[in-house]
């Protein structure tokens, strides 16, 4: 299980790489590791997908 700061660390690099598509790419991610039985490493993911998503801020229409 990672600590806060490796989420916050995995988050800034996943965003930087992928965007505002990289909370997609973390949610397939915890996705993928829940169907492997590997929860602790899905909630991991989900983690960084809710760090990204603030990150973001809120969404303006």
């Amino acid at each position: 299980m990672m600590n806060a700061v490796g989420i916050q660390d995995c988050a800034r690099r996943l965003y930087e790489a992928h965007g505002d598509k990289a909370e997609f790419e973390a949610a397939q991610r915890a996705k993928q590791h829940l169907k492997k039985g590997q929860k602790e490493d899905a909630q991991d993911w989900q983690r960084v997908r809710k760090a990204i998503a603030i990150m973001r801020g809120p969404h303006v229409s």
